[in-house]
């Protein structure tokens, strides 16, 4: 699936030129540019069975111009490695459009080294998986853009939020860094605000029931404050304008997450 260099640079070559000049305009006449999110259960879209489980990806329409379509394709358990074998990535390819947008989020999975499945290295198969993406999407003339794993609850005894993702992070910002691809920094963004929360006020953003704590994945508030975070590095970064964005600081509703059936 890698491709050259010279590969990409022929196909991109016929993209228009107003779509290479300015990265994220693309003929509003024509179509609706799509957002489409790769990723794992943190971003994912979830279902009637799972509420209030959340993905961000959920959340993150709110922040989006309606002419800005978001098309979640992140799936529970999933890591760069696994999510390119299944044919999942694949699939997106398939309905990818120049001047679309293809947001990356793996890291949680990848670090389980007893399946290895999902496993990647940091600093060698878990970057080669990520060059698929990135130059797979800038191929169909799609902007690619890479976002660190948002981390999870843990604090220590004295109250300080701890990173907890390894050197997956500091892997992703150096292959952007490389490959001069747009990085969120999810990672670093949610760590503060963690700390910032502390550790009791953190329980009302995951997803803490009566039955189950869980400090991996998130309710409808901590959903809608990361989804916050992604918007406001999309735009930080300039993949976005400020003209594709909207209700940065206005409070969102947790009524307006909703949880469909699944699909039979």
């Amino acid at each position: 699936m890698s491709l050259s260099r010279r590969q990409i640079a022929a196909v991109a070559a016929s993209v228009p030129l107003a779509l290479a000049a300015t990265g994220t305009a693309y003929a509003t006449g024509r179509r609706r540019r799509t957002l489409h999110i790769a990723g794992d259960s943190t971003a994912a879209q979830k279902y009637a069975d799972a509420a209030p489980e959340t993905g961000w990806g959920m959340a993150l329409p709110f922040f989006l111009r309606k002419d800005l379509v978001v098309s979640n394709h992140a799936v529970n358990g999933r890591s760069s490695k696994s999510f390119v074998d299944e044919g999942r990535l694949d699939a997106v390819f398939s309905v990818i459009r120049p001047g679309d947008f293809l947001l990356v989020q793996f890291g949680h999975n990848d670090a389980k080294k007893e399946d290895p499945a999902r496993y990647t290295e940091p600093w060698t198969t878990y970057q080669d998986h990520l060059r698929m993406y990135v130059e797979g999407a800038r191929a169909r003339g799609a902007r690619p853009v890479l976002a660190t794993s948002v981390e999870r609850r843990r604090f220590d005894a004295a109250g300080k939020a701890l990173p907890t993702h390894g050197e997956y992070p500091a892997a992703m910002r150096a292959l952007a860094a490389e490959e001069q691809v747009a990085l969120l920094d999810t990672q670093a963004l949610s760590l503060a605000r963690w700390q910032e929360l502390g550790p009791e006020q953190t329980k009302t953003y995951f997803n803490w029931t009566p039955t189950e704590q869980d400090n991996t994945h998130f309710n409808p508030p901590g959903a809608i404050e990361v989804a916050r975070l992604v918007a406001r590095e999309l735009l930080r970064t300039r993949v976005l304008g400020p003209r594709d964005l909207r209700r940065l600081d206005e409070r969102i509703p947790e009524s307006w997450i909703t949880w469909p059936e699944a699909a039979a």
